[in-house]
């Protein structure tokens, strides 16, 4: 935030629906999900700049679970939304309405039986997004053994550049096969939780000593605040995304692209860049029209802003100049 201020921006971030010390939102498993909405969320990005007292912003900035309301914000209100800045998570557009079916038999669903296909394999397996949706995933962590502080450490570890086992690459297809080359936090041993998944891989405390991303003392805010509050506000988004039940509403963008200058910024380390197939290159050729650069910053794993930040920033001051005087970034 400093830097994009130092170069004369006004920086706001804030904590997004179900998170932090938010509220309007329903915490529990049989609750009502409607506010986790796509839409909605673009909404709440709406509101604050109103609140704020701004008609239009340079540029909605938004990593892992930001990055598709970003997106989102960019291509339902690009009058508002002047640019885009995606990290970590590829935008390949809005889900396709089926075309020609009066005459032709509609496709199968994509990825309908991925998970019977997961559970099959010789390892059996599990996707984590779905795991997220279920009703144990809560419980899971925030009462997990070694405790929150202590999963959200191994967490942060195993998703970032310091764990070298982090090598991704694009995969073929979305299929069980493809899917189980990715390391277990994303295509979990089936009948493993994500606290146990990660906890063989908790750093050493000297490793913990020389992690300059993120101290004992930055953690404690985080794992304060997921013991307060617990994880089921974050699980919602994937109770959503999972459910497909937003799916029609989103189909009214069928076909819209992003049409304001965008660009993508991600880890070399992090897997999320290919953890659906051909996102990125969809990305690049089909839902961004003014995509001014796909960068994957050294050293830096999931936690892209966090690891580099100073590469970050490099990055986005000279996008957000760009943008703003309709020049391309170098």
């Amino acid at each position: 935030m400093v830097p994009l201020a130092a170069a004369g921006f006004h920086v706001v971030a804030p904590d997004q629906r179900g998170y932090g010390r938010t509220t309007g939102w329903d915490a529990d498993y049989d609750g009502d999900l409607a506010s986790f909405r796509l839409l909605n969320l673009v909404r709440d990005a709406l509101a604050l700049v109103s609140a704020l007292g701004h008609r239009t912003v340079t540029a909605v900035v938004g990593h892992d679970f930001g990055s598709p309301v970003a997106a989102w914000c960019a291509l339902v209100r690009p009058d508002v939304f002047r640019s885009v800045a995606l990290m970590s998570a590829p935008f390949a557009g809005p889900p396709a309405l089926p075309f020609d079916t009066a005459r032709n038999t509609p496709p199968k669903p994509a990825g309908t039986d991925i998970h019977d296909a997961l559970a099959k394999l010789d390892r059996p397996r599990k996707h984590y997004q779905w795991y997220y949706a279920t009703r144990a995933a809560n419980a899971d962590m925030h009462a997990c053994p070694q405790g929150v502080h202590a999963f959200l450490r191994a967490y942060y570890h195993v998703k970032s550049a310091d764990w070298a086992a982090n090598k991704p690459f694009p995969l073929k297809s979305w299929s069980a096969d493809e899917l189980a080359k990715m390391p277990t936090y994303y295509i979990m041993d089936l009948a493993r939780d994500m606290a146990a998944t990660v906890a063989p891989h908790m750093p050493s405390q000297a490793q913990i000593a020389a992690c300059r991303w993120l101290s004992e003392i930055e953690l404690g805010v985080y794992s304060g605040e997921f013991a307060r509050t617990g994880f089921q506000g974050g699980l919602q988004w994937y109770r959503c995304r999972t459910q497909g039940a937003q799916n029609a509403e989103l189909q009214l963008f069928s076909g819209r692209t992003i049409d304001v200058p965008s660009t993508f910024i991600a880890g070399k380390s992090d897997w999320g860049t290919y953890q659906v197939p051909g996102s990125i290159e969809r990305m690049q050729k089909v839902a961004c029209t003014r995509m001014q650069g796909v960068h994957l910053i050294d050293g830096a794993g999931h936690w892209v802003q966090q690891e580099q930040p100073e590469r970050v920033s490099e990055l986005l001051v000279r996008f957000l100049q760009s943008a703003g005087s309709g020049k391309a970034a170098a």
